[in-house]
């Protein structure tokens, strides 16, 4: 418990430290560096040490993602400065849907077919205007050694393809922690949250960054997601579950 409560502590503080600063670039009409920092300092307070292998792209860049755990936003975010997609229910959760508002999240009512033109114009005009974004195109989280079929669907913004616009997979390693941080089954975001944060030590995590895939030279967005997938299966030599039938 006294893990949970410190490391809650941390969190707290480095947010009260870090939100003026945010602010003050805000009122001076500059990029702010500090929601990044923020959400990478607390992948670091959560027990979690990074490595980054490859160069993640600067901007007009779609970052796609294995998906196990809330950290992997933090990880990501504070690596490359990314913002979301997330689902639209994240926006009214207590603190985290104002945290990520504060980030430029896009949220996405993934049930509603009728919104998904408008999910895909928000994400599009992101990356036309240069937001490095990321996506899970898994659409959940799901037990380390598994990579899911990627959606298509949530690939629909990159075409027409955008000129100078490329996807970047990304693989998410936590070696031998994987299960034991994975949210996957009936377990609850908060029951997660404790449990993570009240685990002993730190873990390892390492973040691939792989080679930027063009989405005009993919041809489609079925073709650009399994493309992304297959190059993540590879990086981890995960036990990838057959996709789907598209």
């Amino acid at each position: 418990m006294h893990r949970l409560i410190l490391r809650v502590a941390g969190i707290v503080l480095t947010l009260l430290a870090l939100l003026p600063l945010h602010y003050l670039w805000k009122i001076a009409g500059r990029p702010s560096p500090w929601p990044r920092r923020f959400l990478g300092r607390v992948a670091r307070i959560a027990g979690m040490r990074a490595s980054v292998l490859g160069q993640p792209l600067p901007g007009h860049v779609l970052f796609v993602s294995n998906h196990l755990s809330w950290l992997d936003i933090l990880l990501i975010a504070g690596a490359s400065g990314a913002s979301f997609v997330s689902k639209a229910e994240v926006a009214d959760w207590p603190v985290v849907g104002w945290l990520a508002r504060l980030h430029r999240t896009v949220f996405v009512a993934r049930a509603e077919r009728s919104a998904v033109k408008g999910q895909a114009d928000a994400l599009r005009g992101a990356l036309a205007a240069g937001q490095p974004m990321a996506l899970f195109p898994e659409g959940t989280t799901d037990a380390g050694a598994l990579v899911l079929p990627f959606r298509p669907s949530l690939f629909a913004s990159l075409y027409p393809p955008l000129p100078g616009v490329h996807v970047q997979p990304v693989a998410i390693d936590y070696g031998a922690a994987a299960d034991d941080i994975a949210w996957v089954g009936t377990e609850s975001a908060l029951a997660n949250v404790r449990r993570v944060l009240s685990r002993r030590g730190t873990t390892p995590v390492t973040l691939r960054f792989l080679a930027p895939i063009d989405p005009e030279a993919a041809g489609d967005r079925k073709a650009l997601a399994a493309a992304a997938r297959d190059a993540i299966v590879a990086a981890l030599g995960a036990s990838a579950r057959p996709a789907d039938p598209l």
